[in-house]
């Protein structure tokens, strides 16, 4: 049967009798048929061999370890690749001598050699079965970029619920950070304690961080991209640091219909293994400047993308849509939501809850954002996670916190 040997120097045929060689059988092969000695071979079936760069690192790729085990127990058949990292020179077949230091006298550095693995592909599938966003929360955005920015600058926030089993994503309300929108740019200024009260409420709501919604513009809806280049960096920095693998990315658009009018749309995706690994790894071009396309991301070092090595990558090899759906959540999303143009205050606390007061108190609370002003108003921070697991079981707030609440609302 013929195995495909990928290595450094390319992809080469090698025959074997049949599924039944052994590991310690097929590398004398490689070694008489490739030239490469049996003690300079790694194999395994896990391409990330070949990017490999410590002894530490090899340690990790065992499969193909063990002398004695044949190729059939690893499921190797007719037209398996099987991935071969060596040390030393050897001599291509049909080519002039390989050595580690590349040809023409130019030295080659293992990040050459792990630029030259790095092939970026279309991703099929997410980790992400799909997202589903509360009605009321999803609009409450779409709400204010439509209708107070005109969709005239970039608004986001980090979205904030649930991930099943099956990898299933519910977003319950949407944290908005401080943060300056523009035409074509979004800065978060990330205030740390007031994340840290935000993650406090999640967490007394059942509830964690699990992605990251923004809008763009009407002028970015004429450049014909899905992300733009700075949109792919700041959305691989945040999946990389949430380390949450089924990290959403949503994007709102206002696009034209066919009749001339304009329509608000929700598109959900996921960043690629390989963009996020990219990043952390440090290979995105972080500097944007006037001549660049907007639709391509520049690297530091060459890729390999349809056979071809380059130094710019279309934004949509990065993106995996994921399916999205809506749902009426538990909370309510009518109280004013933090850091936009407009000054929340006692009384308009007091408004809220005299709008509510038909209801149990404990329905009169269950806003996230409301959670958030108490957090944030005299001292409550510590105070409010109790008061969200209150929200999140639905149970009876005790009398001394509704005292408290009434009274401050009173103080308007």
């Amino acid at each position: 049967m013929l195995l495909r040997i990928r290595s450094r120097d390319g992809l080469e045929r090698l025959q074997v009798a049949g599924p039944h060689v052994s590991i310690s059988q097929l590398k004398t092969l490689i070694e008489s048929q490739l030239q490469v000695p049996v003690q300079n071979q790694t194999l395994s079936t896990d391409r990330n061999l070949l990017l490999a760069k410590t002894s530490a690192d090899f340690l990790r790729f065992s499969d193909m370890a063990d002398p004695s085990v044949p190729l059939s127990a690893l499921n190797l058949s007719h037209g398996s690749v099987v991935f071969l990292y060596y040390q030393g020179e050897r001599t291509v077949r049909g080519g002039p001598a390989v050595t580690p230091a590349g040809s023409f006298g130019r030295k080659m550095t293992m990040d050459d050699l792990i630029a030259k693995q790095t092939r970026i592909t279309r991703q099929e599938s997410p980790h992400c079965d799909s997202v589903s966003f509360d009605r009321d929360s999803a609009n409450a955005f779409q709400r204010y970029v439509n209708e107070t920015l005109a969709f005239a600058v970039k608004r986001g926030g980090f979205m904030y619920g649930t991930v099943s089993e099956e990898g299933r994503v519910e977003v319950d309300f949407i944290y908005e950070p401080p943060q300056q929108g523009l035409e074509d740019d979004l800065i978060l200024f990330r205030d740390q304690e007031e994340e840290k009260l935000v993650d406090a409420i999640a967490v007394g709501l059942g509830r964690k961080r699990v992605g990251f919604i923004f809008a763009q513009t009407v002028m970015q809806d004429k450049k014909d991209y899905n992300f733009s280049n700075k949109e792919v960096l700041q959305a691989a920095e945040l999946h990389a640091e949430s380390g949450l693998k089924e990290w959403v990315t949503v994007v709102v658009k206002l696009e034209a219909d066919e009749d001339g009018g304009a329509n608000v749309h929700f598109e959900a995706f996921q960043m690629s293994d390989m963009c996020v690994k990219l990043f952390k790894e440090g290979w995105f071009v972080t500097e944007f400047g006037e001549d660049d396309d907007p639709k391509l991301s520049k690297m530091k070092k060459e890729v390999v993308v349809g056979g071809k090595d380059v130094k710019e990558v279309d934004n949509d090899f990065f993106l995996v849509v994921v399916k999205i759906f809506d749902h009426q959540g538990p909370l309510s999303s009518s109280f004013p939501i933090e850091n936009r143009n407009n000054l929340v205050t006692m009384r308009i606390l007091k408004n809220h809850l005299d709008r509510t007061k038909s209801l149990p108190f404990v329905k009169r609370i269950s806003d996230f954002h409301l959670l958030l002003f108490l957090a944030m108003s005299h001292g409550l921070g510590s105070d409010v996670p109790a008061l969200a697991e209150c929200v999140s079981t639905q149970t009876r707030v005790s009398e001394g916190y509704q005292l408290l609440i009434e009274s401050m609302a009173n103080t308007s």
